[in-house]
């Protein structure tokens, strides 16, 4: 079954970099997630033609005593999309990795490769103990990876995260246990769970939503619940943030719309205001963070909060457009920020440095690099035939016509957003690539073979999209 070896494939390159050769563990996982990222495409081609349905699927018992199954599915376009975007970004990160090789390099490219198995099982997964399980299996190693490479500080900051993550796993445990206990057949089956969420209480459905929403809202994160984010990226490796940034985010807000929504439907409906507001104060309160940072990862780590702020907005808007809007934004986010890192990776690597104030008339000795940063920070803000626009375009569509009497308002608060966005981009760009060439930036060297055909794909992702976003889309018509 190919959805069994897009789980099965990264294990086993995880497995075989803890057990190889220190300087063999890195093309031992690059080797497997390449497959990975192969089977994956090929996923995308069985989808789109509606053949061999079967291969996208599989159930077997796995828990018998308590009817927990090993059900798996890519039943949808979100779930493609969420597994392309998740077997594209750990080989791009190996790719890219090659002058600066992390510490111990067994222990980074094992658990990295098992946080690949966790994300790819969480966006398959149709069996809620399953999820649950796999949900544990992402964070895990991520953890592990935020301890043991980053700065200073990254050992207290670290433990933050686990704290706040824990509190949210356990929220969601509870939840999972009492839905599954009013099962008619005590089972965790994704159909069992959608169908008993409609048989209880308004006020049953209210505290299970939050007890859920909380645990999501932690691992977007959305405003009040991002405060371990900013230090979390900052003090973290570069390549550790990339997952957290790129794919891990896209954990919250794929639950909120297979896990949540569906289940809880009268529930969320109900909070829907409260939730939409919580969104729309964390994009402009992160926007207008962003704009007094000088740190570089600490800017981009409050433009995440802002981007992602908008999407969960979007889909408790629970209009089609928003949806749609915010699974396609859902991928191109994650490219595009991939993107931003891999250019601060380049920066760290280049000048050992994050402060913006220690940069400048880089654009002057490294052309290749100012293009690509240019490119990627304005598909972030979404201009117009970037693959950024379409998503953002059908979001504020969502928003605007969503049933809430507030929806002007956040349109407009939503929309200030989006131009604080534009301001701190552009500051970026100008502190970062122009002005006059300083001590740290004369020697400055422009992207090497490797960096550029990393870079060049993703480019390519962005215009190609940009100019014809069918080709994913197409994928989601319809979904709500």
């Amino acid at each position: 079954m190919l959805i069994i070896l897009l789980i099965a494939v990264p294990f086993l390159g995880g497995l075989l970099s803890l057990l190889s050769p220190a300087s063999k563990a890195k093309y031992t996982a690059l080797f497997f997630s390449s497959i990975t990222l192969v089977l994956a495409c090929v996923a995308y081609s069985l989808f789109t033609t509606q053949s061999n349905a079967p291969m996208l699927a599989f159930d077997a018992s796995w828990i018998e005593s308590i009817g927990a199954r090993f059900t798996i599915e890519i039943g949808n376009g979100l779930s493609l999309l969420m597994v392309l975007l998740t077997s594209l970004i750990f080989p791009a990160i190996y790719l890219f990795i090659n002058d600066k090789a992390p510490e111990n390099q067994k222990v980074f490219y094992g658990l990295m490769s098992f946080a690949q198995v966790g994300l790819m099982g969480v966006f398959v997964a149709k069996d809620a103990l399953l999820f649950y399980g796999f949900w544990e299996l992402a964070l895990i190693p991520v953890y592990f990876l935020a301890s043991l490479y980053g700065g200073a500080k990254r050992i207290a900051v670290t433990f933050k995260f686990f704290v706040y993550t824990f509190v949210g796993s356990l929220l969601m445990l509870v939840a999972i246990l009492y839905i599954y206990q009013h099962t008619p057949n005590h089972s965790f089956s994704w159909n069992d769970f959608v169908e008993t969420g409609k048989q209880l209480s308004l006020f049953d459905q209210s505290w299970l939503f939050w007890l859920m929403f909380v645990a999501f809202a932690i691992k977007m994160p959305i405003f009040p619940f991002h405060t371990w984010q900013p230090d979390a990226y900052e003090q973290s490796a570069t390549p550790i943030t990339v997952v957290l940034s790129a794919i891990m985010v896209k954990m919250g807000l794929f639950a909120v719309m297979v896990w949540l929504i569906p289940v809880v439907n009268e529930g969320s409906k109900h909070w829907t205001n409260v939730v939409m507001t919580l969104s729309i104060i964390g994009i402009v309160y992160a926007s207008c963070l962003a704009m007094m940072q000088n740190n570089l990862k600490r800017l981009i780590a409050y433009s995440s909060i802002a981007h992602v702020g908008l999407m969960c907005a979007a889909i408790f808007s629970q209009h089609e457009l928003g949806t749609q809007g915010a699974i396609v934004q859902m991928f191109n986010h994650g490219i595009n920020i991939m993107g931003l890192w891999f250019m601060v990776l380049l920066i760290e690597n280049r000048l050992s440095t994050q402060n913006l104030d220690e940069m400048g008339g880089i654009a002057k000795v490294a052309p290749t690099f100012t293009i690509a940063l240019v490119v990627i920070s304005l598909a972030n803000i979404a201009l117009p035939l970037t693959n950024g626009f379409v998503g953002e375009f059908l979001m504020f569509n969502g928003v605007f016509n969503a049933s809430s009497r507030y929806r002007i308002i956040f349109t407009v608060l939503a929309g200030l957003g989006v131009i604080l966005s534009a301001v701190y981009t552009l500051s970026m760009i100008r502190k970062v690539a122009y002005g006059e060439v300083n001590k740290n930036t004369e020697n400055f060297r422009d992207v090497s073979k490797n960096e550029l055909f990393v870079l060049g794909v993703i480019l390519l992702i962005i215009l190609v999209l940009g100019f014809y976003p069918r080709l994913i889309t197409d994928l989601i018509a319809g979904t709500r």
